[in-house]
């Protein structure tokens, strides 16, 4: 038995952080993913795909994005798409998923609500016994009856749930799973969702992760990914590989800046995430340190291109102004070059609103003098 292992496509995810078009972009992928992940069955042989909750987002969609996910899986009439109820998408009276009954589901999407096991092929060789949600939060195991969930005898058994087998970072106290259920239920894989990256528990239990990242948090745990699972029997081990599916590249980094050579490489840096598409590369920057006037133009204009080449580029932080001996040459001489020498000295030390201000009253002061903008950052 072959099949596909996802979860958490969370369709109608809100990016705040993002300007209208990137966060269009972003939403318009977490689409485009599920006809990636159907490809990926088809090219692997594939004949079904388990989705471990989490389908949508939030539980009230509007209609659009209710039937969006469904008329993607739709396109997929040779694959049988096995669905269960999240946190983000629980089970609750007059919720997703009495709206979706009422739309009528596709005969290859099969959302099981009830708990009961049931055939996850024509010929029955592979069993789903499914642990969906019926509440976004529950203080009991969802996989708690799968261990004597009655299925044929000589079957492949697959579970599939949402919830956490351990603390991952977050308040986790709810859904939570017993991390040797696959041994107690007798499971020969038990596909989890709810930890956006991939994680293997242990042999048989595993997290796909979200096929496309949905944050900077991400980047570095495996998301964007969906799982391949071959099982030769029912107490065969399982052949697990990782496949990449999502298109963003989600990146964070921290740069201190003191001088052209640091902007340059920083510029090499970010530009070679992705050197051949940087167009789906998110980048979430932190910035510090201190540079001269010519020093902050030279930021502000590589900002300015990678700002039009990236995906998206967030700052935080931004070097101060602190001016060398050149740039207090263009004041002149006498009281203005004075001036000029005791902000430049107020903007590299004190708290940050003093720097703040003098950094500000600094620039003022070079476009008094000078008179013309582009003299200056």
């Amino acid at each position: 038995m072959r099949f596909v292992h996802t979860s958490d496509w969370q369709v109608g995810k809100v990016f705040r952080f993002a300007d209208d078009d990137t966060q269009s972009v972003l939403q318009d992928q977490r689409l485009e993913v599920i006809g990636r992940i159907g490809r990926l069955a088809r090219d692997q042989g594939a004949s079904a795909i388990v989705v471990a909750g989490d389908i949508y987002d939030h539980e009230i969609p509007v209609d659009r994005t209710l039937r969006q996910p469904i008329e993607r899986m739709r396109q997929f009439p040779d694959l049988c798409w096995h669905l269960i109820a999240g946190n983000h998408d629980p089970n609750v009276p007059g919720g997703i998923w009495d709206r979706l009954h009422a739309i009528g589901l596709p005969d290859n999407v099969r959302a099981h609500l009830d708990g009961r096991p049931a055939a996850m092929d024509p010929h029955g060789t592979a069993w789903v016994i499914p642990g969906g949600l019926k509440r976004r939060h529950v203080a009991t195991d969802p996989t708690a009856e799968m261990d004597s969930a009655e299925t044929p005898p000589g079957v492949i058994r697959v579970g599939l749930a949402h919830g956490s087998v351990r603390d991952f970072g977050g308040d986790e106290a709810q859904n939570r799973i017993a991390i040797d259920r696959a041994r107690r239920a007798g499971l020969s894989y038990l596909a989890l969702g709810d930890w956006h990256g991939t994680q293997c528990i242990d042999d048989r239990t595993w997290y796909s992760g979200t096929p496309e990242i949905d944050g900077f948090d991400r980047g570095g745990d495996g998301g964007g990914h969906a799982l391949v699972v071959d099982l030769a029997g029912p107490n065969a081990r399982p052949e697990v590989t990782s496949h990449r599916v999502g298109r963003f590249v989600w990146h964070r980094d921290t740069a201190t800046l003191t001088g052209t050579q640091d902007i340059t490489a920083l510029e090499h840096r970010l530009r070679n995430i992705d050197p051949q598409e940087a167009g789906r590369v998110l980048v979430w920057l932190s910035v510090r340190g201190a540079l001269p006037l010519e020093g902050l133009q030279t930021y502000q204009d590589m900002l300015d291109a990678l700002g039009s080449a990236l995906r998206l580029l967030r700052v935080d932080g931004e070097p101060t102004l602190l001016a060398d001996a050149d740039d207090l040459d263009l004041f002149g001489t006498g009281a203005v070059r004075t001036a000029a020498a005791i902000l430049s000295e107020r903007a590299g030390q004190g708290d940050p609103a003093q720097r703040d201000i003098a950094t500000a009253a600094l620039r003022r002061l070079a476009l008094m003098v000078h008179g013309q903008k582009g003299n200056t950052p």
